[in-house]
């Protein structure tokens, strides 16, 4: 039982006598309609991950997936006859069930499990930045204006020490631009600049700059047709939730802007995996969400395919869940409220097929077991069947160390993003304007008085004329030390007087030789 060259064999179908008969496939001229693969963990979502990206390589369809946990890494690799993968071959009729390897290209925003993803701060906008750093209305103003700012002077953002320059500069200039763009004051630039640190702190600094990537990459193909996998090493990633969202949200508005409208292709441009997806939607503001749903829903016309695969299909909003046209659903537990509510919905999303009850079902289901439904001609969904799903043809489980570094030794981006590049921007721009007004300053400024040319400045005290220089050989008049009577009995009182009578007495006499 295999999938014809249109489709992706994803497993076979179960009867209400229990054996599995029909194929149940997912047809390339709608893959690009989107999906959903849900199930709780332990259910088989990962395994159904990989054999769909397996089905889109083998079809020519580049893949781009992020690896939560490691495993996926193993599409890379050769898989192995294990009795329980022969067991599931023969059970859904597999037949032959050959084991291959995948064109893996392995990517990292830290640049230590795969080549280093960058972008500029420029790539990024103010919206993502804004999102990223959890910015309040009026910070996130003023990094509108900064970047407003950068644009009418020149001044190229690519990394973080550009945007800390120019934010300082932002805050030197605070009345000028206050008055052309609205209020900026220290103490939302102050705020912005802290979050950049704690950005910074988190691998932000690893991300942005360049060498940045183009999106050209993750769409490539080798020589004999088949889509390159790539495989983003997300296990450290996912220490930052807010830094995975906002680049793959970057990544998907990259790839809307500049991909071309194909309509709907026989089989997608490209295919994005979504893993642990509710990390795309928790706590985030309304205008990033609809900016989410816009994406998805536009992005389509552009070839590309986005599969969001979590937990529950509650993690989804429901203005995004209703563009996911191809559903996968493992097995759910209902043991709470909430989990109840996620049954329900999930199973009132399929088209009902009578020889089941899809909600009793969905808690029913074995590992590697699920509820599938994917578009059929004319876009309509296919009735729900439950389906045994396929067993992988690559590795189950991740790669070694030595087993990556080979992989990406042999990679065709090798080189070309590994080390990172520092031009002249924005940073080394305003430090060189900040020297000029410097030096200007200086120069109108009369040259300081120094003591005798020894490079000691002296002190002006009511501008006193120098001492005169006398000649060698002739005395200069001494002061006289001496003091008349009456001063000799006033300063002899004062020193013998502590108390506050003896003040008033000198203060008394003093005032009567004065009026003498």
């Amino acid at each position: 039982m295999m999938a014809g060259d249109d489709s992706i064999f994803l497993g076979a179908s179960r009867k209400p006598d229990d054996s599995y008969q029909e194929a149940e496939t997912l047809l390339l001229r709608y893959g690009n309609r989107h999906g959903l693969v849900t199930g709780a963990t332990g259910t088989g979502k990962t395994v159904t991950l990989q054999i769909l990206a397996e089905g889109f390589s083998n079809a020519g369809v580049p893949v781009f997936c992020a690896d939560i946990k490691g495993d996926l890494s193993g599409i890379s690799m050769m898989g192995e006859a294990k009795d329980f993968l022969l067991k599931r071959a023969e059970e859904i009729h597999l037949d032959p069930y050959e084991f291959q390897e995948f064109p893996v290209i392995f990517w990292d925003l830290f640049g230590e499990q795969g080549h280093p993803i960058r972008a500029t701060i420029s790539e990024m906008g103010p919206l993502l930045l804004s999102r990223l750093m959890n910015l309040t209305e009026a910070q996130e103003g003023v990094m509108n204006i900064a970047f407003r700012i950068a644009d009418e002077e020149g001044l190229l953002l690519l990394d973080m020490k550009d945007l800390q320059a120019l934010l300082s500069n932002l805050a030197e200039r605070a009345a000028e631009i206050g008055a052309r763009y609205g209020n900026v004051t220290r103490q939302s630039v102050g705020a912005i600049q802290r979050s950049l640190l704690v950005l910074e702190q988190q691998g932000g600094d690893n991300f942005f700059g360049e060498p940045a990537l183009r999106i050209a990459e993750l769409m490539r193909t080798t020589r004999d047709g088949r889509g390159a996998i790539n495989v983003l090493a997300a296990d450290k990633l996912m220490m930052n939730p807010r830094l995975y969202a906002t680049f793959l949200l970057w990544l998907m508005s990259e790839l809307f802007e500049v991909l071309p409208e194909v309509g709907d292709p026989d089989k997608p441009k490209l295919v994005f995996f979504f893993d642990e997806a509710h990390l795309l939607f928790d706590g985030a503001p309304k205008a990033l969400v609809d900016r989410v749903e816009q994406v998805v829903r536009l992005i389509r016309s552009k070839g590309v395919g986005v599969y969001f695969v979590t937990q529950n299909p509650l993690d989804v909003p429901e203005t995004v869940l209703a563009q996911l046209g191809n559903r996968i659903q493992h097995a759910l537990r209902a043991y709470t409220p909430r989990e109840q509510k996620a049954v329900k919905t999930a199973a009132d999303t399929f088209r009902p097929n009578p020889d089941f009850d899809c909600a009793t079902a969905i808690t029913q289901l074995g590992t590697g077991e699920a509820l599938v439904s994917t578009l059929e001609n004319k876009g309509v969904p296919s009735m729900v069947q439950r389906t045994l799903i396929r067993p992988p043809s690559s590795r189950l489980g991740p790669v070694t160390p030595q087993e990556r570094q080979k992989i990406m030794a042999m990679s065709p981006v090798a080189g070309q993003y590994d080390q990172p590049i520092d031009r002249e921007s924005a940073f080394e721009i305003l430090q060189k304007r900040a020297l000029e007004a410097q030096a200007t300053q200086q120069q109108a400024q009369p040259p300081a008085q120094t003591g005798s040319g020894t490079g000691w400045t002296l002190p002006d005290f009511g501008n006193a004329p120098a001492p005169t220089t006398r000649t060698r050989g002739t005395a200069a008049p001494r002061p006289s030390n001496r003091q008349t009577v009456t001063e000799a009995a006033i300063k002899s009182v004062v020193r013998s007087v502590g108390s506050s009578v003896g003040r008033a007495l000198v203060r008394g006499i003093l005032g009567s030789l004065s009026r003498k």
